[in-house]
């Protein structure tokens, strides 16, 4: 079947599922595999659901005419959505980056819908499923999509654009985040820099930091490009007053007090304002989004039990990031603050070297109550306490009550440190 005809059943049942467990009536299934799953096997259960059609690409399982046959359910779906893309009148903004991307996309949503009907990246659905279904979410009143891209190797940033085929894009930064598929920092500076190369081949304007020496240098003498900047007058200015714990910033003399924890969440409040001001969003309505904003999902959220007040981080880690939160948690030290971190995913070769200098930084600091967790931070040369399994450091906080302070709790997705509530106040 030809994407266009597709196409015109996608405008009769515009809802699209990959999940039989997340069937709504009349939308349309995609069977999409995985290493360990098939969803071929799945379509007839997806109809009995509900769906009106099943896209699949093995033959043996269409047996009536509910079954659209295709030659690979993943192409279909990536060449249906920038084919909705491309005839929707939405602008697309995309934004991709080392740490931040999700914060910053929810800041930049929070804003541009004080004004304009807006969609944005559902979660950290990012990758070349995610952007697809980002795309086909988008109405036909749709006016500003937000779609955030990740990536962990070359060429992903570029396959994801030329899915979304952006009008505007932002990279939040370049930092020591999968480390190992993208080839150390240079390679990652490379893929992530993807998107300005679409953005520029295309014409299409793209909003940067610049206080980055990186992002200057990359977009060079490149004309369309909206900036922000602390100290460069010929950008933007937003100053940052405060930072601990939350951020406080001022722009056109106006004070803004976000719930964000941070100097690192400046600049995400930063390109959330710099796109209101491009869009004509009025500066009260940037503030009263950005002051709204709480964070959720384990990312820099402030959270109390009892006597402890807890940043917990440990929605992801890199050692940028890491190195961020710590030397803003330093900020908040107290003789009674904890450390709790777990190690950091997808860092190659350099791993064994990242989780030493991220020990070896809280000594430094001055911080005395560590707690590390995981197979890489179990082998650091450390005075601090150290735990090979979360049901170690389960046990010890069990024994070993923790009763008043501040404590910092981050770590890689996969450790799911957020676990370590249940074991406090």
């Amino acid at each position: 079947m030809k994407i266009t005809e597709l196409y015109q059943i996608f405008l009769e049942h515009p809802e699209v599922s990959t999940d039989t467990r997340k069937i709504n009536p009349n939308c349309l299934f995609f069977a999409l595999k995985g290493p360990n799953f098939n969803g071929n096997e799945f379509a007839n259960q997806a109809l009995e659901k509900g769906a009106a059609y099943a896209v699949i690409d093995e033959a043996k399982f269409k047996v009536s005419d509910k079954y659209i046959l295709v030659d690979s359910v993943l192409e279909t779906l990536q060449k249906l959505a920038t084919y909705h893309r491309n005839q929707c009148s939405a602008k697309i903004i995309s934004l991709t980056g080392s740490n931040g991307k999700t914060t910053t996309k929810e800041l930049i949503f929070s804003v541009l819908s004080k004004k304009y009907n807006s969609i944005a990246t559902q979660g950290n659905l990012n990758n070349h499923i995610g952007v697809p279904l980002t795309l086909l979410s988008i109405k036909s009143d749709t006016e500003m999509a937000v779609v955030e891209m990740g990536a962990n190797h070359q060429k992903e940033i570029a396959f994801l654009s030329s899915i979304a085929q952006p009008d505007f894009g932002y990279i939040t930064n370049f930092g020591k985040a999968h480390l190992e598929g993208f080839g150390g920092v240079e390679g990652v500076i490379k893929g992530k820099s993807e998107l300005y190369d679409f953005l520029i081949a295309h014409d299409k304007y793209v909003f940067m930091n610049a206080d980055d020496p990186i992002q200057l240098e990359k977009l060079g003498t490149y004309v369309k490009k909206i900036g922000y900047s602390a100290s460069n007058p010929q950008y933007y200015s937003i100053q940052l007053k405060e930072s601990s714990p939350f951020v406080i910033l001022e722009v056109e003399k106006t004070r803004i007090s976000t719930q964000l924890t941070g100097a690192y969440n400046f600049t995400n409040c930063c390109a959330a304002i710099v796109m209101g001001k491009y869009f004509n969003v009025p500066l009260e309505d940037i503030k009263s989004a950005l002051e709204g904003y709480s964070p959720e999902n384990n990312r820099s959220q402030i959270i109390e039990k009892g006597r402890i007040k807890i940043i917990l981080d440990a929605y992801n880690a890199n050692p940028t990031s890491m190195e961020m939160a710590i030397r803003n948690f330093d900020n908040m030290k107290t003789p009674d603050s904890y450390l709790i971190l777990g190690d950091m995913f997808e860092l190659g070769d350099v791993s064994a070297e990242e989780h030493q200098s991220i020990a070896d930084l809280t000594k430094t600091l001055g911080f005395t109550n560590v707690l590390l967790v995981g197979n890489h931070f179990y082998g650091v040369q450390t005075p601090f306490l150290k735990f090979q399994t979360f049901e170690e450091i389960k046990n010890y906080l069990e024994s070993h009550p923790v009763e008043k302070g501040n404590m910092l709790i981050k770590g890689s997705r996969g450790m799911a440190l957020e676990r370590i509530l249940d074991y406090l106040g």
